[in-house]
């Protein structure tokens, strides 16, 4: 097992990624959510506090042409469950759980972005902390194999992690073109450190170039009490 750092450091565009796991020492959920981009389009964006979660939103209005797909809520809060996803089936999942269903209902009901040849995926995670124990539920929805005609969906459950043992799921497999979807199951992944020293090591990890924003959380599961820190390339520069 290698650490989240130097499973990104080995890439150059994986894309938008999620990062659930446990701290070291047992009494925390860390959480992290990066986006990275491209595209003028795609790197204009700065993540924002909002409520209880946050939003993507344009740094510059001015150069932002098409809000469909890069400007949604990534990360969202019912109770003491902790919603987070690259894309507004973020809302999708938080309508469906108000309403007393699932995280897996909501996202049948969803498929892969409509974004042509790359077909985007969509990943997905729920952080449960409200029965004072850490339970993890990830989810990918995407094509079969860039066919838009097919949605494969998987979802995995996580009721035990080790302490100091998380997962990462992202978008893309590798950096060609068209843009593969992400294979098999989330990488099994080392986490440590304090938020800070977390939130560096991703940071710093994420190709200088293509990286955006990132959000990182930890929990404590005792209490459902989080700390919250988020980086922004526009605003750092």
């Amino acid at each position: 097992m290698v650490s989240i750092g130097e499973v990104l450091s080995a890439k150059t565009y994986p894309g938008r990624g999620i990062v659930v796991g446990k701290s070291k020492d047992g009494k925390k959920a860390m959480t992290a959510y990066f986006i990275m981009g491209r595209s003028e389009n795609s790197r204009n964006r700065i993540f924002v506090e909002e409520g209880e979660g946050i939003r993507t939103e344009a740094f510059d209005e001015t150069k932002l042409s098409d809000p469909s797909l890069i400007i949604y809520s990534p990360v969202k809060v019912i109770e003491k469950k902790t919603i987070i996803t690259n894309g507004d089936q973020t809302d999708t999942v938080y309508d469906y759980m108000t309403a007393g269903k699932c995280f897996n209902s909501a996202l049948m009901s969803r498929e892969f972005e409509p974004d042509a040849p790359n077909y985007t995926p969509r990943i997905s995670a729920l952080v449960d902390v409200s029965e004072k124990s850490l339970h993890l539920r990830m989810s990918i929805l995407k094509s079969d194999d860039g066919n838009p005609d097919c949605c494969n969906r998987y979802f995995y459950d996580y009721s035990s992690l080790p302490a100091g043992e998380g997962r990462f799921i992202h978008t893309y497999k590798e950096d060609i073109e068209p843009l593969p979807s992400f294979e098999g199951e989330p990488a099994k992944v080392s986490l440590c450190g304090s938020i800070d020293e977390f939130t560096e090591s991703i940071w710093k990890s994420l190709n200088e170039a293509n990286k955006v924003s990132l959000f990182t959380r930890f929990i404590d599961i005792e209490t459902g009490e989080y700390e919250t820190r988020i980086v922004n390339k526009n605003q750092a520069n």
